[in-house]
């Protein structure tokens, strides 16, 4: 990855230190990326859990829909 900063300090423009402030801020072992990990696995888990609510909600639509004919 050291050989390609200084292709990347000049396509952007920056400094060395920047680019080594910015890995550490935002690479993969930053505290930033654990957070991000932690809420995209928080959006699936609620992700899952809107889609096991809206089923049981379209199953009771229909089981009140097909009761509802029967008494008629």
């Amino acid at each position: 990855m050291v050989i390609l900063f200084p292709a990347l300090q000049t396509r952007l423009d920056i400094t060395t230190h920047s680019l080594y402030a910015w890995i550490k801020k935002y690479g993969p072992d930053s505290s930033t990326n654990k957070e991000q990990s932690d809420a995209q696995a928080e959006i699936r888990r609620l992700q899952k859990e809107l889609k096991r609510v809206t089923d049981e909600r379209d199953i009771l639509k229909k089981a009140a829909a097909y009761f509802a004919k029967l008494s008629d």
